[in-house]
């Protein structure tokens, strides 16, 4: 039975959202992010296979090495699901600001 991953079990994990973070900024082999870390290689491995599996990185082939780059289309489907919360929460810190100013206002 294969399991079936998603993109937000792969961002459960603090590691692998570091790895993620790492990745905005250049491609890495995987050895390259496991210096990074004080823990295993082959537990760097298997957090850089979920997030593969999860299509939230792509490995690219140079050489001898595997160049892990991230993926920006999978990660704006986490950003547009984030957006309904996003949202929710500039409402309700609006009626904060208003109740505020409210109170402040009453109080000249």
């Amino acid at each position: 039975m294969k399991l079936r991953r998603d993109i937000f079990q792969a961002i459960s994990d603090p590691t692998r959202r570091a790895i993620l973070v790492m990745l905005t900024s250049q491609a890495m082999t995987a050895g390259a992010i496991a210096s990074n870390f004080d823990v295993a290689r082959p537990t760097i491995s298997k957090h850089i296979q979920i997030l593969n599996e999860c299509e939230l990185v792509e490995p690219n082939r140079q050489g001898r090495e595997i160049y892990y780059e991230l993926k920006i289309d999978k990660m704006k489907e986490i950003d547009k699901w984030l957006e309904q919360f996003r949202q929710f929460w500039e409402n309700r810190f609006q009626q904060l600001d208003d109740l505020l100013s409210d109170i402040q206002q009453k109080s000249k």
